[in-house]
């Protein structure tokens, strides 16, 4: 364990930050699986509900360090392709 002052400081910082970083994620992850649980039921307005919550938290999660930005626009990218997906086809 530490015994100087700076270092002992240091490592309460890495105990609070890691709780904060391991929430941010937490909340990301559940993000994605109420997406995908959405998305698998078929309807496609819940899942269009459920995409804009999700974007909004992988936006928030890269402001915030968790993800890197082109990670996070990927993620965005096949989730509404798949959103898509779902969307009922139109006769012509």
């Amino acid at each position: 364990m530490a015994n100087h002052v700076s270092s002992l400081k240091r490592a309460r910082q890495t105990v609070t930050k890691t709780a904060i970083n391991r929430a941010n994620k937490s909340k990301l992850r559940g993000s994605l699986r109420a997406m995908r649980e959405s998305i698998a039921v078929g309807d496609h307005a819940a899942a269009t509900t459920a995409y804009r919550a999700t974007a909004s938290v992988l936006d928030k999660s890269v402001q915030k360090g968790v993800l890197h930005k082109n990670t996070a626009s990927r993620y965005k990218s096949r989730l509404n392709a798949r959103v898509k997906a779902v969307a009922p086809k139109k006769s012509a």
